[in-house]
Order: structure tokens, then sequence, then C-alpha cells
């Protein structure tokens, strides 16, 4: 796989300055069931990346110190963790929200009987990967067979109460382009994702997240086999949009690695890219001194037109 680092370092993104944390995203590990195409951790079965209970022990006492609101968990799969119970029960214990990112066929593996059970006591919020509502699409671009028990996944956690109009269980789905491109609007895309699914299968969500995809590992790798990287770079840049810069998931949120060290955003972990209060140097999470963080500089590079190009992006979908 190339390395898409060093194209986006020369960047002239404008600057932009960190609020008081108050959301962990914690990427577990990269172990996972799938290897998707538009993956940007280039996440896989043969993975060994795990953070070890150490370590998830300070990010639990680093989000109780910091008083943050919500812990976001994410890799890989996420609950392919051998403490994601521990790790969920201990924030939940602590009043913290949790949102589990779920790539929804980890729910059908035999290999983890009751997890949605699981999620559902625990009150987890759940945002789930179905790239679309076609079957030929999803499995392109995720797998064959993914699509399928993705729907009998979706189909569980609406029977558990997830996704329902009188139920307080949060059930998101994201969207992702198959390729190079923006994904279409949000808010039409939901309806279309919702009238589908309804009709087609009897399931239902609570909202669609709509994600512009990252030329970054795995799927920046496709781009340059392709001959798109440059021309990708340049759609995201000439779809800048200047009042998403204030509405960017990064102000608040702080992303922590397998391994305990802090960065700016999920994104910037993948490609390496220190925490911006600390430009020269990866810190961990046992260093961090929160007084400092409020108003610093978050480290930038190109794939940030990513969050900004047209209705902008987040892990919370447009913004």
């Amino acid at each position: 796989m190339r390395d898409t680092k060093p194209l986006l370092a020369t960047s002239d993104f404008p600057a932009i300055f960190r609020k008081q944390p108050d959301i962990l995203q914690i990427n577990l590990g990269y172990l996972c069931n799938l290897s998707c195409v538009h993956c940007h951790v280039n996440a896989g079965p043969k993975r060994t990346e795990m953070m070890s209970q150490a370590t998830l022990e300070q990010v639990l006492a680093f989000a109780q110190a910091a008083k943050v609101h919500t812990l976001d968990l994410t890799g890989g799969a996420p609950e392919m963790h051998s403490h994601f119970y521990m790790l969920v029960e201990a924030a939940r214990g602590l009043g913290i929200k949790v949102i589990d990112r779920c790539n929804l066929t980890i729910l059908e593996d035999s290999r983890y009987p009751g997890l949605a059970e699981f999620m559902a006591a625990q009150q987890v919020e759940i945002i789930a990967s179905l790239p679309c509502y076609l079957e030929e699409n999803v499995d392109k671009q995720r797998g064959k067979g993914v699509f399928k028990d993705s729907l009998k996944a979706l189909q569980r956690l609406n029977k558990l109460g997830y996704g329902q109009p009188d139920n307080s269980l949060q059930l998101n789905l994201v969207f992702n382009p198959q390729g190079a491109e923006l994904p279409p609007e949000q808010k039409n895309l939901e309806q279309a994702y919702k009238q589908h699914l309804l009709e087609h299968y009897g399931i239902v969500f609570n909202r669609l997240y709509a994600i512009v995809n990252m030329p970054i590992q795995r799927f920046g790798s496709v781009l340059l086999s392709q001959g798109q990287f440059d021309a990708y770079l340049k759609l995201l840049r000439d779809n800048f949009c200047q009042a998403n810069l204030a509405h960017l998931m990064c102000l608040n949120t702080l992303s922590i690695d397998w391994q305990g060290f802090v960065y700016d955003c999920d994104f910037n972990q993948m490609l390496s890219l220190p925490l911006g209060a600390m430009p020269k140097a990866q810190v961990h999470i046992t260093d961090i001194n929160l007084e400092t963080l409020a108003g610093k500089t978050i480290n930038t590079a190109a794939h940030c037109y990513g969050c900004t190009a047209g209705q902008g992006s987040s892990c919370g979908g447009a913004l």
C-alpha cells in the first residue's frame, strides 16, 4: 500500500483552533472482520494492534478528569476488543455516553453472542456503516454477503428497540460514496434510505450520516493506483465551504490511538500527524495538560478539505 502522507503534507488550509475537548474518540485497534475498500484505517482480520488494558484504564481516568460527556469507540471493529464490555460498562458507570461505530456484520458473528443485547442494556448509541441500500453496491465495497448480514443485524437491533420512534436507543447509519466523488445531499439521501429499507425489509433507523471518503490509507492507495489522487484532492479543494469551519468535529474532540497517543482527529491519527498543541512530537494521554489545549492550533493538511467540501463531513455526517 502506497503512503499518501507526503502528498497531503503541503496545504494552505485555513488555521483552526481547538475548544475545550468534551468528546474522546478512541481507536481500540485495527482488528476487523472486514476489509472495506473505503477504509481509511486499513483495518482487517490480520491486524494485531489492540489497546492494552492498562491504556484503557488510562483513557477512562482521563475521560473522568476531563469531564468529557462522550466516548466514541472505533477501530477496526471495536467490539472485537477483548475488554470492550469492561470499557463500556465502566464508562456508563461514570455517566459517560458511549457511541459504538459498528460495521453491523459483527453482530451476526457467532463468536460474539449477545453483543447487540449488551449494547442495548447499556444504552449505547450505534453508528452503523451501510454505504448503500442496494446489495450489489454494498458487497462491491465491503465484501460478498455483507449486505445480507447487515440487514439481519439491523432487524435484530430494531427488535431490541433501536431506531424505533418510541424508544431512546439511537441507531444511525453511515453512507460513503462508492468512489472519488462527494456524497449527495444528506437530507434527501436519508429519506431515500428510510423509504427503501422500510418498504423492502421493514427496517427503521434514526438518522443517516453522509461521510466523505478520505484520501488516506486504503482508499488513498486505491486513488493512487487508479491515477485519481490529484483529481480527487482538487475536487475537495474546489468545493471548500468556509462556513463549515465553525462546525468541524476536531474543534471539541480528541482522538486517541490504540497505544494511547493523542491526535487532533482520527484522520490525523492515521497519518501520524501529531497534536497541533504539541507539533513536534507524539504526546501520550498521560502527558496531556487539559488547561493548555483550549485555543491551540489544530494540525491540518490537504485531507482537511474533505471535511469542509460541499455540505461538509464529520463523523456525525454533514455539517
